[in-house]
C-alpha cells in the first residue's frame, strides 16, 4: 500500500517512509527520518532530527518527535533517536534526540504516552510502558519494561525505573525506583508492592508471594540495605526471577534504591 499524505504535509528530501505510511494535514517529516509500515501522523505532528521510526506507530496533533537536546552541552554533531513498533504518542508529546555524535535515545515498543508527556535526551525507555498525561523524564533516564508512571509524575536524571513498577501521579523520584514496587510522594518512597499491576501482567499467587518477601526484607524487616540484600540473596527462594532481578536492579544502582514510606 502507498503513503497517503495529505497536499499540506511537509516531507523533505531525503525521508523514507514506508508501506502504508499516513501523513495527515500540516505535518512535518525531516530529511533523516524514517517511518516504518503503517504509521501514522495526525495533523501537525512534527518528526523530525536523525529518527527511525518502526512500524504500526501513531502520533498526535502537536507531537514532536525527534527535535533537538535541550541538554546545553551539546556540541554538534548527529545524535538520534530509534523507536520501535506499536506506539502511541498523543497531543503535544516531546521525544529529544541524544546529545553526543553518534549515540540515541530509545524507545522500545508497545509504550503509550499520553499528551504533554516528555521524553528527554539520552533516556532509554522498554516496552509496554504506560505514561500518563504530563509525566516527564529527564536526561538520561532508564524504565525498564512493564512500566507505569502518573500523571504529571517526574524522574530526575540518571534515575532508573525497574520492571513492572509504578511512580504514582505527582510523584518526585529522585532514587532508582526498584522493581515491581509502588512510589509515591515529592520526594517518592516506596509504599506497597504493585500487586494489580503484577496481577494485570500475569504473575501468579507464587509469584506475588516471592515479590511480598522481598518488599518485607527490603522495606519492612528492620534492615539496613546491606543486611537486606545479603538476607536476600541467601534466602531459599533467591534463585527465582523475582529475587534475581531485585538483586541484579539493586547491584547496579548509581542513585541508589528509594527510601521506604507509610504504606
Amino acid at each position: 500500500m502507498a503513503a497517503k499524505i495529505h497536499p499540506t504535509a511537509i516531507i523533505e528530501p531525503g525521508a523514507v517512509l514506508s508501506e502504508g505510511v499516513e501523513i495527515g494535514a500540516y505535518a512535518y517529516v525531516g530529511p533523516q527520518v524514517s517511518l516504518g509500515t503503517g504509521t501514522r501522523l495526525h495533523h501537525h505532528a512534527s518528526v523530525e532530527g536523525n529518527t527511525v521510526v518502526g512500524a504500526a506507530c501513531e502520533i498526535f496533533p502537536y507531537a514532536c518527535v525527534g527535535g533537538k537536546t535541550q541538554d546545553l552541552k551539546y556540541a554538534g554533531g548527529n545524535p538520534g533517536l530509534r523507536i520501535g513498533d506499536r506506539n502511541t504518542f498523543r497531543e503535544y508529546v516531546t521525544i529529544h534526540c541524544a546529545t553526543n555524535d553518534g549515540e540515541f535515545t530509545r524507545i522500545g515498543s508497545d509504550n503509550v504516552l499520553l499528551a504533554t508527556c516528555h521524553v528527554a535526551h539520552d533516556c532509554i525507555v522498554g516496552s509496554h510502558v504506560v505514561m500518563s498525561n504530563g509525566a516527564v523524564l529527564a536526561g538520561h533516564v532508564t524504565v525498564d519494561d512493564h512500566v507505569v508512571i502518573g500523571g504529571y509524575g517526574g524522574v530526575h536524571q540518571f534515575c532508573r525505573v525497574g520492571a513492572y513498577a509504578m511512580l504514582s501521579a505527582m510523584a518526585k523520584l529522585v532514587h532508582d525506583l526498584p522493581p515491581y514496587f509502588i512510589a509515591d510522594g515529592t520526594p517518592a518512597e516506596i509504599r506497597a508492592i504493585n500487586r494489580v499491576g503484577l496481577e494485570r501482567n500475569g504473575f501468579s499467587p507464587a509469584q506475588l508471594d516471592r515479590v511480598r518477601q522481598v518488599h518485607r526484607l527490603l522495606y519492612r524487616a528492620g534492615l539496613n540495605r546491606t543486611q537486606a540484600l545479603e538476607r536476600l540473596a541467601a534466602h531459599a527462594d533467591a534463585g527465582s526471577d523475582e529475587f534475581q532481578r531485585m538483586l541484579r536492579f539493586a547491584q547496579t544502582s548509581q542513585r541508589g534504591l528509594a527510601p521506604g514510606g507509610k504504606g
